[in-house]
C-alpha cells in the first residue's frame, strides 16, 4: 500500500492543491464615478452579504443615482470575493414587457439563439427557472415601474435556502412594497457640498478659473438644481464652455424664468416619466397645483388637501372629513412615487415640500403641454414689489405671486378662467375696489399673512363662485356684511387676525354650505355694538354656527364659562370640533377637563391667559353612563396642547390622558411646579378606573418657557420613543430632565436651552450625560 501511494505521488502535480473560488459571471458595465454613494454601496453589501435578506429595493427620484448605484453593485461583484455563481442584469423600463425581460436573462445563462426568442413566455420561464434553480444567482433589475412576478419570468424566489439574491431600481416606494422587499434604500439627492462637487467636475476648472466672479455664479447655478444629480450633470455640461460673466448671468436669469434648454431637453422628459406614470388625472393636477407655492416651501398637508377639495380636485366625496381620506391618499402616493417629499412638522402642521427641479418639471408641463387656459401663472418667491402686468396671467387658470413685497394691487384684470388666486405673504396694504370685479370663477383666494391689509374692497362681493377664502394672519378689522354674497363658501378661516373688531350679524349663519370655519386666537375688542357676533364671549357666534348644517371642520376659540356650556350642550360641535381654545375664564378657579371629553375629534386644545385658574381636575361626570370605561382613550385624538399664561396653574397632569399627545408647549405659567404632578398621578387610577399608561410615548416636542419654579417634568425616566426636540427656557429651577440612557433611544435629540442652566442638569450617571451632551444646543451664544 505504501508503495502505490509513492508511485501515485511520483505521477502527481501537488504544487497547488486548492484555489480561489471563480469570480461569478459579471458583464462590467461602464459606469460614471459616484458621489457620495459610497455609505450607501455599503449598506447595500452588507445586505447582500446578509442570509437572511433575498431581495432588495433602491427607490428614489429619476435622475438621482440608482442606475449607478446599482451599476457600482453589478461590478462589485468581479472585484470583492462572494460565492454566487452568476450575476444578470436587466433593464425593464417603463414598457418592457415579460417577454423581454425573459430575452435579457437568456443572454446572459446561454439562451440567446433566435429559435429560443420565439418561444412563448411559458416555455422560456421553464428553461431559466431550470437553470438558475441549480445555481446560487445575483438578479438586477433596473428601472421597474411595476413590480413583476417572478414565477412568470422565471426566477426563482430569493431566500435563505438558495441564498439567491434580487436586487432592484424604481422610482416608487409602492413597488417597493408589492415586493416585499425587507430591506429598502431611499437614493437622495446629494447635500450641498456633494452637489457642488459634481457641479464643478462636469463644468470643468478651465471654466471656473476664466473669471474670478464665475464661481460665486456657479454655486447659483447648482443651487437651482437642488442636489439631483441628473441636473447637476446635464447643467454642468452645459455650462463647461461660458466662459463669460454675462452668459452666467443670462443662465442665473433664464433659471429663475423658467429652465434651460438642456434641462428642458435632458432632465424633464426623464422625470415626465414619473408624471405620466401617475394612474389618473386627478393626482397630476394635485401634483400640478404644488408648483403655486414657492421653491423649498414647507406646504402644510391640511391646507393642501382643503384647497383641492374647494377646486373639485377631489371629486370622490362631498364633505371634507371624508375627502381628506382620498387627499391623504393621493399626498402618500405622491410621496411614495418620489414627486413629494416629506417636509417635517412646521408650527405643529405636518407638511410636504417639492423639490425644486420636480416643480420646474411641473411648471413645464403647465407651459407646454397643458391647453391655454389652464395656464399658470406663477411668480411665487420673485421678490415682485409690483403686481405683474396683468395681461400676463389674465388668460390663466391658476396664479401665484405668494410670498413677495407687494403693496398695492390697483388694476381691474379680466379673467374669465381664472380658479386659483394666491396672494398671500406679501406687503399688501390695498386692493382696488375693482380688482375683483371681471373674476367670476375664482373659487379659491387666499390672502393670509398680509398684516398690513385693513380692509377688503367693495368689489369682493363679485367673487359668487368662491368657495375658499383664508383671511388668516390678516390685519382686517371688519368683515363686510357684502360678503353674504358668496353664497358658495366652504372654507373660511379668520385665525389670527388681531384686529378683527366686528362680524356682523346673520353674515355667518348665511354661509350655508360652510364646512370648514377656523376663528382661533382673535383679539376682538368688545366694542359694545349690538350688530356684532364678538361683543362678549362669542354666546352669537355659536348661536350662528349651530346652524350650520354642513360644517365638519371647527377651529374656534371660547372666551366664557357661558360660552363653554352653551358650546358643549350642543351635540354636533361634539364631532366637528378640531381645535379649541380657552381664553380668560376670569370667573374660574377650577376645571374640570373632563367636560370636553366628548369632543371626539379633537387635536388641539389652548389654554390662554386663565389667570384665576388654579387647577384643572380630572373629575368623573354623572354623564358618564359606566365606570368600567377606559377614560384613557377619551383624549386620543389630542395631539397638541398649548398652556399659556395662566398665572396660578401648578401642573398639568391631565395630560396623561392624552396618549397621542405629540406636541406639548407650556409658556409663562409662573406657579406651575411640576408638569406631571406625583400626588395627582396616583389619583389618576381611581378616577379613571384603571391603572394609568406611560404618559409622553407619542411626544415629539417639548417646549418648556418661562416656568420659573419648574421642579420636575415626572418623576421617573421616560421611554420617550418619539421625542426629537425639547427646549427649556426660564426654568432656573429644573434640575432634572425624565431621561436616561434608554430615552430616546435611536432619535435624532436636540435640546436647546440657556447654557448656565444646561451645566446645572443632574444626571443618573456619568454615562447618561455623557449620551445626552451632543443633543444640546445653547439658545443663545454671545
Amino acid at each position: 500500500m505504501l508503495q502505490k501511494i509513492s508511485d501515485h505521488k511520483s505521477k502527481g502535480a501537488f504544487e497547488k492543491v486548492a484555489g480561489n473560488q471563480p469570480a461569478p459571471s459579471v458583464v462590467i458595465r461602464p459606469v460614471e464615478q459616484p458621489v457620495a454613494l459610497e455609505s450607501t454601496i455599503q449598506k447595500a453589501w452588507s445586505w447582500i452579504e446578509d442570509e437572511d435578506v433575498g431581495i432588495i429595493g433602491l427607490y428614489g427620484l429619476g435622475g438621482v443615482g440608482k442606475t449607478t448605484l446599482l451599476t457600482k453593485l453589478n461590478n462589485k461583484f468581479s472585484t470583492t470575493p462572494n460565492d454566487f455563481e452568476v450575476v444578470i442584469w436587466a433593464l425593464v423600463s417603463k414598457d418592457s414587457s415579460v417577454g423581454k425581460i425573459q430575452d435579457r436573462i437568456g443572454e446572459t445563462i446561454g439562451f440567446s439563439d433566435g429559435s429560443w426568442k420565439k418561444k412563448s413566455v411559458d416555455q422560456k420561464a421553464v428553461d431559466i427557472y431550470r437553470i438558475l434553480n441549480n445555481k446560487r444567482f445575483v438578479v438586477l433589475l433596473d428601472d421597474l415601474w411595476e413590480w413583476v412576478d417572478l414565477k412568470q419570468v422565471g426566477i426563482p424566489k430569493p431566500n435563505q435556502e438558495n441564498g439567491s439574491k434580487l436586487i432592484f431600481t424604481t422610482r416608487s416606494l409602492e413597488v417597493c412594497g408589492e415586493t416585499g422587499a425587507p430591506k429598502k434604500i431611499k437614493v437622495e439627492c446629494l447635500e450641498p457640498e456633494k452637489a457642488w462637487e459634481l457641479f464643478q467636475d462636469n463644468v470643468g476648472g478651465e471654466t471656473l478659473n476664466s473669471h474670478p466672479d464665475i464661481p460665486n455664479l456657479a454655486k447659483q447655478v447648482a443651487q437651482r438644481c437642488g442636489g439631483l444629480p441628473l441636473a447637476l450633470i446635464t447643467t454642468g455640461r452645459a455650462m463647461a464652455c461660458k466662459t463669460t460673466l454675462a452668459e452666467w448671468q443670462y443662465a442665473i436669469e433664464m433659471l429663475k424664468r423658467c429652465a434651460l434648454p438642456k434641462m428642458e431637453n435632458e432632465v424633464f422628459p426623464l422625470l415626465n416619466f414619473s408624471y405620466d406614470n401617475l394612474p389618473n388625472a386627478t393626482m397630476k393636477c394635485c401634483l400640478l397645483y404644488c408648483c403655486l407655492y414657492p421653491e423649498d416651501y414647507c406646504i402644510p398637508r391640511k391646507q393642501l388637501v382643503e384647497y383641492w377639495f374647494c377646486e373639485g380636485l377631489l371629486n370622490e366625496f362631498d364633505r371634507i372629513s371624508e375627502a381628506q381620506m382620498q387627499g391623504n391618499n393621493i399626498i402618500s402616493s405622491l410621496l411614495n412615487a418620489c414627486l413629494l417629499e416629506n417636509g417635517g412638522v412646521i408650527y405643529g402642521e405636518d407638511c410636504v415640500k417639492m423639490h425644486d427641479v420636480i416643480r420646474d418639471m411641473a411648471l413645464w408641463i403647465t407651459r407646454e403641454f397643458e391647453a391655454t387656459e389652464n395656464n399658470f401663472f406663477v411668480k411665487a418667491g420673485a421678490q415682485l414689489f409690483e403686481e405683474p402686468d396683468v395681461k400676463a396671467w389674465e388668460s390663466g387658470k391658476r396664479m401665484s405671486v405668494m410670498k413677495n413685497k407687494i403693496a398695492v394691487l390697483k388694476e381691474t384684470p379680466k379673467c374669465p378662467n381664472l380658479r386659483t388666486m394666491f396672494l398671500s405673504q406679501n406687503k399688501l396694504q390695498m386692493i382696488s375696489n375693482g380688482f375683483f370685479q371681471f373674476i367670476p370663477h375664482l373659487t379659491v383666494l387666499d390672502l393670509s399673512g398680509n398684516f398690513g391689509l385693513r380692509a377688503l374692497p367693495e368689489g369682493i362681493s363679485q367673487l359668487v363662485s368662491l368657495e375658499c377664502f383664508d383671511l388668516s394672519y390678516t390685519g382686517i378689522e371688519e368683515l363686510p356684511i357684502e360678503l353674504k354674497a358668496l353664497t358658495k363658501l366652504k372654507m373660511l378661516d379668520l385665525s389670527y387676525m388681531n384686529f378683527l373688531r366686528k362680524i356682523p350679524q346673520h353674515l355667518i349663519s348665511s354661509f350655508s354650505k360652510l364646512q370648514i370655519f377656523r376663528m382661533w386666537s382673535v383679539r376682538a375688542i368688545d366694542n359694545h355694538d349690538e350688530d356684532n357676533v364678538l361683543k362678549g364671549g362669542h354666546e352669537k357666534l355659536i348661536e350662528e354656527l349651530k346652524g350650520l348644517q354642513r360644517l365638519n371642520i371647527l377651529s374656534i376659540e371660547i372666551k366664557s364659562v357661558l360660552c363653554l356650556e352653551r358650546f358643549l350642550s350642543f351635540n354636533l360641535f361634539r364631532c366637528w370640533t378640531r381645535a379649541l381654545q380657552l381664553e380668560g375664564f376670569r370667573e374660574l378657579e377650577v376645571f374640570n377637563v373632563l367636560c370636553l371629553e366628548n369632543l371626539e375629534r379633537i387635536e388641539t386644545l389652548q389654554l390662554r391667559c386663565c389667570a384665576s385658574m388654579k387647577e384643572i381636575k380630572m373629575e368623573k361626570l354623572h354623564t358618564w353612563v359606566s365606570s368600567s370605561t377606559n377614560y384613557t382613550s377619551r383624549f386620543h385624538t389630542l395631539s397638541e396642547v398649548r398652556i399659556m399664561e395662566c398665572s396660578k396653574l401648578k401642573d398639568v397632569t391631565w395630560l396623561i390622558l392624552a396618549p397621542n399627545l405629540r406636541s406639548l408647549h407650556v409658556f409663562r405659567c409662573p406657579k406651575m411646579e411640576e408638569i406631571l404632578s406625583e400626588e395627582k398621578l396616583d389619583e389618576v387610577a381611581g378616577v379613571i378606573g384603571i391603572p394609568y399608561p406611560k404618559p409622553f410615548l407619542k411626544l415629539q416636542s417639548l417646549y418648556l418657557i418661562g416656568l420659573p419654579k419648574l421642579k420636575r417634568i415626572y418623576r421617573d425616566a421616560l421611554p420617550i420613543p418619539c421625542l426629537t426636540r425639547i427646549l427649556i427656557n426660564g426654568c432656573i429651577e429644573l434640575k432634572k430632565l425624565p431621561l436616561n440612557s434608554d430615552s430616546a433611544k435611536g432619535n435624532l435629540l436636540s435640546i436647546k436651552g440657556d447654557k448656565f442652566w444646561w451645566e446645572k442638569v443632574e444626571w443618573e450617571d456619568e454615562a447618561t450625560r455623557h449620551d445626552f451632551l451632543p443633543s444640546f444646543e445653547p439658545l443663545f451664544v454671545v
